[in-house]
């Protein structure tokens, strides 16, 4: 894998995974549109685990008041923070159903089957144009303090949706937080959280699948690190843009990128 296949991949994944539009299907089509070969499982995680690092550092004072929480109730303290435990929680709670339903469809090579460019181009338009009616129509009623269970639930369960390539993990869930009524930044940042250990639960799976099999790595840990490193920095910048957007504007520009995408895609397939 040359230098330039590294830096691509980093940075389209650190730029899409928290933008809703589609970081796998991004990662699908870098090879899928080029003449380079798929960059294998390996290089996926090390990107992820970039993209990882880089949401617990620019919400580290919400991953840490939820550790904290998080330890408390495993020492039974009755003096623990509420609120600090009712996000934890929530999180948790909100990550239970892609664990389970992701997990058996990983086990069933389901996910491979939908690796084409159409599913891809119609994911884009379908759930673009659905997170547009709900950040244009739904009120802005709840916010991260006003946060219940059963919207965790339910924004969970709409993650499991991002199963499709390019549905979008942030963009179901903001869809979803939306819907609900919570504002733009609450819908981002609760998004972002969600996928702290979503994140950490698919390359887990991910790297124990690579340990339990013979196939040889065609990776070094060097090309690794770069690929973590950059997917990083490029996330940061990603999110921060993100954020400071949300706080006076709409998802629009977001939703007329996917379409556009999902029209230059199916043109593609159809032609």
């Amino acid at each position: 894998m040359t230098l330039l296949q590294i830096i691509v991949l980093a940075v389209v994944q650190g730029i899409t995974e928290f933008l809703p539009i589609s970081s796998s299907g991004h990662l699908i089509l870098v090879p899928a549109l080029t003449d380079w070969p798929d960059q294998g499982i390996m290089m996926d995680v090390g990107v992820h685990v970039g993209t990882l690092m880089a949401v617990i550092l620019y919400f580290r004072k919400d991953v840490g008041r939820m550790f904290h929480a998080f330890g408390q109730m495993l020492l039974l303290r009755e003096d623990y923070n509420h609120s600090e435990r009712h996000l934890m929680l929530a999180v948790v709670l909100s990550t239970i159903p892609i664990i389970i339903i992701g997990g058996l469809a990983s086990k069933f090579g389901i996910p491979d089957t939908m690796r084409t460019l159409e599913i891809i181009g119609w994911a884009s338009i379908i759930f673009g144009i659905l997170l547009y009616w709900y950040d244009k129509k739904s009120p802005v009623k709840i916010k991260m303090a006003d946060i219940r269970y059963g919207h965790a639930l339910i924004i969970g369960l709409a993650q499991v949706l991002s199963l499709i390539p390019g549905t979008s993990r942030s963009g179901i869930t903001m869809t979803a937080a939306r819907g609900l009524g919570f504002s733009r930044t609450c819908a981002a940042r609760f998004s972002m959280l969600m996928s702290i250990p979503t994140i950490l639960a698919a390359a887990t799976l991910q790297v124990i699948n690579i340990a339990t099999s013979e196939t040889e790595l065609q990776i070094s840990i060097v090309q690794l690190l770069w690929g973590a490193g950059l997917s990083l920095i490029s996330a940061l910048i990603a999110i921060s843009v993100l954020m400071k957007w949300l706080e006076r504007s709409s998802m629009t520009p977001f939703v007329i990128y996917r379409v556009l995408l999902g029209i230059g895609l199916l043109y593609l397939v159809y032609q």
